[in-house]
């Protein structure tokens, strides 16, 4: 149930993003999804794409440092609330949430949020105990 996130670290200065872009778009990979964060001096890419090991050679050999972590994938509701419910249970279990993103994938009615948890096993436990769909990795590389 968990999702290989990509973690691209790059400099705070114009064109380093699109850099990476053009990278992977020249290497044929597709970016499911994304975040980035900013201090001054570096940025921090999160990306989920259809071909981990392809992106990670291909930006490595490129000279970007490049860090792999686990996430998990939700299905949340797309409408108010649904992304509180999914926080309700989380808190009564007293699980952390480090970070998180969305994306929409392009077809039905749920959103999809990425979660960075601090007890990722606990988190899933609970949310499918929730009946909360968590979703394999191999599911979230093709949407």
């Amino acid at each position: 149930m968990r999702v290989e996130q990509l973690s691209v670290f790059l400099e705070n200065k114009a064109g380093r993003l699109a850099e990476v872009t053009s990278i992977l778009a020249e290497a044929n990979i597709n970016i499911r999804a994304l975040s980035l964060a900013d201090t001054s001096d570096f940025g921090v890419l999160r990306l989920i794409v259809d071909n981990n090991q392809k992106a990670v050679d291909t930006l490595k050999n490129r000279g970007f440092t490049i860090g792999k972590t686990d996430v998990v994938a939700v299905e949340v509701e797309d409408r108010p609330g649904g992304l509180h419910k999914i926080l309700e249970i989380l808190n009564a279990s007293k699980i952390n949430v480090e970070y998180m993103y969305a994306f929409v994938p392009s077809s039905g009615d749920k959103a999809v949020m990425i979660f960075r948890f601090d007890a990722i096993d606990e988190a899933v436990k609970r949310l499918t105990e929730n009946d909360v769909h968590v979703i394999n990795g191999s599911k979230v590389y093709t949407m």
